[in-house]
């Protein structure tokens, strides 16, 4: 005979199918109120606009519906002041919620329950939360763009040089570098638009699977709740992932871009390339180095990109082999998309803290600028609109003037007339005003380019749009 202990009236959540406690082993595992309890504020929404319908619909009385919402009131003060009693014993935020309120009001607490499952419920929890999460991301993306046009705006005509294969390749201004990462986050701020919209639709009402015997109105709870309208399919109401899954899609690309400029403000920041400097409000020194100044925060963002592209991994493979409709693995799908929204939240905020503390050394981008002969385009550019050369024929010239550069250990700008002619006659003095990176930099004004004033435009028009 089992020596697990006899449930105590009153305490049984399963009703009288269930004897027993569960073994420790069978409670360790399945009880997830320690993760589930970030649901508590929606799961009470939730409630309260499922009580809300019963009562208009008829389903229970106006009386149990007000002692329901005093309740939940109760429950929400007593989460927010952190005097509720969290208890593994109930195992999830729904149940703890549940068997608080009958404690408070006694069995009109049961009614809340009517047409409704932990199925639908849950469902509708999460994807409510999901759906906060994708504003919060817009909202932070916003806050980074806009570090970033006061950046590129100050900076609009900084020169420095672009790059290819991370080899000097033509002048840009450091503006129109910054801008190229408004654009990618601007595009990770719609992947979160696009993906909420797709979610706005309510769970709530499907039940276990296969909806209510019960004249409850949907379209009542769904707009209770801000959603547009309820979901169409009970069974793939309660079923089916795929919003936290694209969310966390959204939330690994813009962890791509994080990765990406994080990874550039490592580079810029070594007294190699010294392009630019933090202060000490995003750098951390070394126990044992004491000249070191570690560009830490940019290099934990980097890092932290991981977490996130596992989180999506992880949820992809809980949900891969599921037949419909819900098993107990989806109780997996919160960890990792909590744990990647943290993630993505802190990365956020500390790239939108570095963008305005960095600060450009001026000199040594321009300096840098005009390295690895990166006006050589600008020179094959000029061969053609001059000389009316084709641009196969004027790349090849070009190519004999930079390795003819390369031997004298000169820059292209420092050939003499004379050596410049040797390679095409045709070629005058005209030839050197485009050949200083300011003045690649200024020939640059097709829309999207690196001209100062394009940049300025590129500037002004996502200040409108975020606006």
């Amino acid at each position: 005979m089992s020596d697990d202990p006899v449930v105590p009236k009153g305490q049984d959540i399963w009703g009288g199918r269930f004897e027993r406690r569960p073994a420790e082993l069978m409670q360790a595992i399945n009880v997830s109120i320690g993760v589930d309890r970030r649901l508590w504020a929606q799961d009470l929404r939730g409630s309260r606009a499922h009580a809300a319908m019963l009562s208009r619909q008829g389903v229970i009385t106006s009386a149990d519906t007000t002692a329901i919402q005093d309740g939940l009131a109760k429950i929400e003060q007593e989460i927010t002041d952190g005097s509720f009693p969290f208890r593994d014993q109930y195992e999830d935020i729904h149940m703890n919620i549940e068997a608080r309120l009958a404690e408070l009001i006694g069995p009109a607490a049961g009614r809340l329950h009517t047409a409704r499952s932990r199925n639908d419920q849950v469902a509708v929890d999460f994807r409510m939360w999901v759906r906060d999460a994708c504003d919060h991301a817009v909202a932070q993306l916003t806050a980074l763009q806009h570090a970033l046009l006061d950046k590129a705006e100050v900076h609009a005509a900084t020169l420095m040089p672009g790059f290819t294969h991370l080899q000097p390749a033509q002048p840009v201004t450091l503006g129109h570098h910054l801008m190229a990462y408004v654009e990618m986050f601007g595009r990770d701020s719609s992947r979160f638009q696009d993906a909420r919209a797709r979610m706005n639709e309510c769970p709530l009402g499907a039940a276990a699977l296969a909806g209510s015997p019960f004249p409850i109105d949907r379209d009542f709870t769904a707009g209770a709740l801000g959603f547009d309208r309820p979901t169409a399919s009970s069974l793939d109401s309660v079923s089916d992932r795929d919003f936290a899954l694209e969310y966390l899609s959204a939330a690994s690309i813009c962890a791509v871009h994080l990765s990406r400029l994080a990874e550039e403000i490592v580079i810029w920041v070594t007294p190699q390339f010294g392009f630019a400097h933090l202060s000490d409000a995003f750098t951390t020194g070394s126990s044992i180095m004491p000249q070191k100044r570690n560009p830490d925060a940019a290099e934990l963002v980097r890092a932290k990109i991981g977490r996130i592209f596992g989180a999506l991994t992880s949820l992809t493979l809980v949900m891969k082999g599921l037949p419909l409709a819900y098993a107990k693995d989806m109780q997996e799908d919160k960890p990792p998309v909590f744990d990647a929204h943290d993630a993505l939240d802190l990365s956020l905020a500390a790239m939108a803290g570095m963008v305005a503390d960095i600060e450009p050394d001026i000199e040594r981008m321009a300096q840098s600028a005009g390295s690895g002969f990166s006006t050589a385009t600008d020179l094959a550019d000029w061969l053609v609109r001059a000389l009316d050369l084709p641009f196969r024929q004027a790349h090849h010239i070009t190519g004999a003037a930079v390795k003819r550069a390369e031997a004298m250990g000169v820059g292209l700008a420092d050939l003499s007339l004379q050596e410049l002619q040797s390679l095409e006659p045709r070629i005058d003095h005209g030839v050197y005003a485009v050949l200083s990176p300011s003045a690649s930099v200024a020939s640059r004004t097709s829309y999207g380019g690196t001209a100062p004033d394009e940049v300025r435009r590129q500037v002004a028009r996502w200040k409108g749009l975020l606006s």
